[in-house]
């Protein structure tokens, strides 16, 4: 069984959540996200998910059904000793929410430091949103060092690079547009993280995320 994080404590200082994500993203540098995807097939994709090699999937809340697909897709995981997350929070109400459903971390489109708060009052390790150096300035001085770039593609692997100059200490996770035909771009560009979503519903591609997991857990 993969080796877990430990879960955080009310006001975790900043360390302690970089450690946090660390953990969780050691044994693998993608990650799932099931957004709109229903409660049967996002269980279904989470299994597909797990059993490549991919520990942490993230699932979206922004209808009831995501909050029903959330809940059971945290059940489930507890009994593989997975996690999961809960993504696009972009409110407290909602931080309050996905830690009910036993989210074990957090996932936001943009940077919005009441959130943030929010988040670290709760214990529960967060990832907001950046796309420019300003806002990666503004999450680093909250004390964070693990950030989402969003999206992605559109911002394009050579941002990574240059990101990289000022903030050598920031890891990010990408997310937005990536599947097996552009994850290793970004990944060699210095992403830790790189997330993808349809492509595991593609039989193709999962031939192809299986030997990007094989050949970087070789390197």
């Amino acid at each position: 069984m993969t080796s877990q994080p430990t879960p955080v404590t009310n006001r975790v200082d900043a360390a302690a959540h970089a450690d946090w994500f660390e953990t969780a993203f050691a044994s693998a540098p993608l990650m799932a996200i099931l957004r709109g995807m229903g409660v049967e097939r996002s269980v279904r994709l989470s299994e597909t998910a797990w059993e490549l090699g991919i520990d942490s999937v993230e699932v979206p809340l922004q209808t009831e059904e995501d909050e029903r697909a959330l809940c059971e897709v945290v059940r489930i995981a507890a009994e593989r000793g997975k996690i999961v997350g809960a993504g696009t929070i972009i409110t407290p109400a909602q931080v309050a929410l996905a830690a009910e459903a036993g989210a074990a971390y957090l996932v936001s489109p943009g940077l919005d430091p009441v959130v943030v708060r929010a988040a670290q009052d709760a214990g529960i390790p967060i990832l907001p949103g950046v796309a420019t150096p300003s806002e990666v300035q503004l999450a680093v001085s909250l004390g964070l060092t693990w950030l989402k770039a969003f999206p992605a593609t559109w911002l394009g692997s050579g941002w990574f690079r240059h990101i990289r100059g000022p903030f050598p200490q920031v890891r990010f996770v990408a997310t937005g547009g990536l599947d097996a035909s552009n994850v290793e771009e970004f990944l060699d560009a210095g992403v830790r993280v790189a997330a993808v979503g349809s492509a595991l519903e593609d039989a193709s591609q999962l031939e192809r995320l299986a030997a990007v997991l094989q050949t970087r857990a070789a390197r």
